[in-house]
């Protein structure tokens, strides 16, 4: 390993002079600089993390954890793309993520002391529900920024769930459907909750009925779950023409049980989906979903850790990102 002394062998310069270099200070003349840089690139140099950190104080390290009741984390094609969007961010200006679970060792140590433990620099919550210990890190002094809830007190980003669900309800509308059903995220969960509001609310606008049996809660956004909750849909008085589900993987597993039932989509059943992940190109028919801009919630959450991070104060900046609409063939016109 290439160390500071075999900078200074290399350019004759005193280990001081090398170290005043390396760490940017400017009592040191542009030629000498050049000439240590020159010896810096040729012969790969590389700091210590632990020299990194005593000089700059920080560990140079964001905490990043999930707090759902699905237990999927990363598994999920969502949470997925906003964190390595986010890391994509925080990367570029030398940042490293440290993963959590909510509890670690045989201890049982909550994350948040985990976190205080390993000296990150700030953390990165996935979040669908206001937890204890998420109040406790909203309450301490350690930069944060929450992804997919809104709540105050903290840093937030998460999508207009709400305006999706209008979206994807006015879509089947425009196209002439009036019996539309709902397969809802668990209540418990924010992005659920909001959803089905949405749904509600823009059909009351539109003043068509929602037969008690045309909301099923499909739990906590699962394949398993969009396909016992479509399943329970079919069995209904009056199957309905067109559903808007809450998230991409349930609407996969409701497609699945469309066809088991020996039906087809679109032509006996629409199916719009939330999220717009990957697969839902890719699936037969292509689904027509609400797209949640992974990318532009990634950075924006990326963006506001490393500005409290900077300041070395936390802010309580709420940011909503705009959906859109991704229409492809799961849904028809009903005449």
């Amino acid at each position: 390993m290439i160390t500071i002394y075999d900078i200074a062998k290399k350019t004759g310069f005193s280990i001081s002079t090398v170290s005043k270099v390396l760490n940017k200070r400017n009592d040191v003349s542009e030629k000498t600089k050049k000439i240590i840089n020159e010896a810096v690139t040729e012969l790969g140099y590389l700091p210590s993390s632990n020299a990194r950190s005593l000089s700059t104080k920080k560990s140079w390290t964001i905490g990043v954890v999930f707090v759902e009741d699905a237990g999927n984390g990363l598994e999920h094609p969502f949470f997925n793309a906003v964190i390595e969007n986010f890391k994509k961010t925080v990367e570029i200006e030398g940042y490293d993520l440290l993963f959590a679970s909510r509890k670690i060792g045989k201890e049982k140590r909550s994350y948040l002391d985990h976190f205080m433990y390993r000296g990150v620099d700030g953390v990165v919550v996935v979040c669908s529900s206001h937890t204890p210990e998420l109040q406790r890190l909203i309450n301490s002094d350690i930069p944060s920024v929450v992804i997919d809830l809104d709540t105050r007190g903290v840093s937030v980003v998460y999508s207009d769930n709400f305006y999706g669900a209008e979206l994807a309800v006015n879509h089947l509308i425009t196209l002439g459907h009036k019996k539309i059903a709902h397969i809802s995220g668990h209540k418990k969960l924010y992005v659920g909750e909001e959803r089905l509001q949405g749904y509600k609310q823009t059909m009351e606008k539109h003043q068509l009925l929602i037969p008690k049996d045309y909301i099923v809660d499909g739990g906590y956004f699962t394949y398993e779950g969009g396909k016992a909750a479509m399943e329970t849909l079919l069995a209904a008085k009056d199957t309905p023409t067109a559903v808007f589900v809450a998230g991409d993987l349930m609407a996969i597993g409701a497609m699945a049980a469309i066809y088991e039932a020996g039906l087809t989509i679109p032509n006996d059943i629409s199916i719009v989906g939330f999220d717009d992940i990957q697969i839902a190109e890719y699936v037969h028919p292509p689904l027509t979903t609400i797209r949640q801009d992974t990318k532009l919630i990634g950075k924006t959450a990326a963006t506001l850790i490393m500005d409290q991070m900077a300041n070395k104060k936390k802010a309580h900046m709420s940011v909503k990102i705009p959906v859109s609409l991704v229409t492809r063939n799961s849904c028809r016109e009903r005449k």
